[in-house]
């Protein structure tokens, strides 16, 4: 069997890191052909209790540890691919937990040269049994806050653009230079970027699952979704063609800003505004409902239309922003 390194940037998730080991060492590939590089930030909570816990437990599944002293998500991966030993690398967040079978399906796929990145569904959950995570959770996954991105909203197997745990040779990692360290965030679809401009396929197949815990508060959600917006513009400055429909948060900020600040002077603008919010209002409303009417549950009618449009204006904000401060720095 090909030994497998799965790679994990990590900083405080003392909560998820030891569901994370436990999913690893009772996958049904063989443990001693897994590898676990495990690159910390840092921890200033109890991550690195709970890791060292359950390698004296489960001395069969090889952890190691190795320091991410940048805390920066693909400067730790890059020093975990350098640790690296496997024929093949699993990427994988400290706060997800792969199903029992993720990693031998993807050695599968990859095996039957369907993709050079493969990866799967995130079965999107709530951190808390509260109401503001479980509504996050539930707008994480929901075509009007995911958009197109199939790795949320499931769909067939197929070539995508994206994968967000992939599984790929790591001759593939070393022959692209890694992950751009320059991208704080979205770094792996900017790998899947170049992995695509050097003929290759990223792969998605549904059956390929894992767990991902949503943020559990909007504060969090907020931040999440700044950060997300500010470095996709700075790496679409760098490959402006890989812009999707998903990315129009930005264009409902602007055209909002606009039609708000001539509202000021032309009575036209005041009505153009008007019915623009009226339609996003009834959008956010039939998502909530659709999601309180599917889960059974009234606390979404509010709760889902809320974190979507926390998550579309702290993206489409934070996209401007950088587009407008890109020019006066490196």
């Amino acid at each position: 069997m090909p030994q497998i390194s799965v790679i994990v940037p990590c900083y405080n998730e003392e909560n998820t890191v030891r569901s994370l080991l436990e999913a690893l060492a009772a996958q049904n590939y063989p443990r001693e052909d897994i590898e676990v590089v495990i690159a910390d930030g840092g921890s200033t909570d109890r991550t690195r209790e709970k890791i060292a816990a359950f390698q004296r437990e489960s001395s069969a599944l090889d952890i190691r540890v190795i320091e991410n002293p940048m805390r920066a998500i693909p400067i730790g991966l890059n020093r975990a691919l350098a640790e690296a030993r496997g024929e093949f690398i699993i990427r994988l967040d400290a706060h997800s937990i792969p199903q029992q079978d993720y990693v031998s399906r993807c050695v599968s796929a990859l095996q039957e040269g369907l993709g050079d990145n493969v990866g799967g569904v995130w079965d999107i959950k709530p951190a808390r049994a509260t109401w503001a995570a479980e509504s996050i959770a539930a707008a994480a996954a929901h075509p009007v806050g995911a958009g197109d991105a199939r790795y949320r909203v499931g769909g067939t197997a197929g070539e995508v653009d994206t994968v967000p745990f992939g599984a790929y040779a790591r001759e593939l990692a070393e022959k692209l230079g890694g992950y751009d360290e320059s991208l704080l965030t979205n770094e792996d679809y900017e790998f899947n970027v170049r992995i695509r401009k050097a003929g290759g396929r990223i792969w998605l197949d549904p059956e390929i699952r894992s767990i991902y815990f949503a943020r559990d508060t909007f504060p969090s959600l907020a931040q999440q979704y700044w950060r997300y917006g500010y470095w996709k513009a700075r790496m679409l400055l760098k490959h402006p063609e890989t812009i999707r429909w998903r990315q129009l948060a930005a264009i409902l900020v602007l055209s909002l800003s606009v039609l708000a600040l001539l509202s000021i002077w032309f009575h036209a603008a005041r009505w153009l505004l008007a019915i623009e919010l009226a339609l996003y209002a009834i959008l956010l409303l039939g998502s909530g409902l659709q999601a309180a009417i599917r889960d059974r549950s009234p606390g979404r009618l509010p709760g889902v239309p809320l974190a979507i449009a926390i998550m579309h204006f702290s993206w489409g904000t934070a996209f401007l922003w950088s587009l407008v401060q890109s020019p006066f720095q490196k």
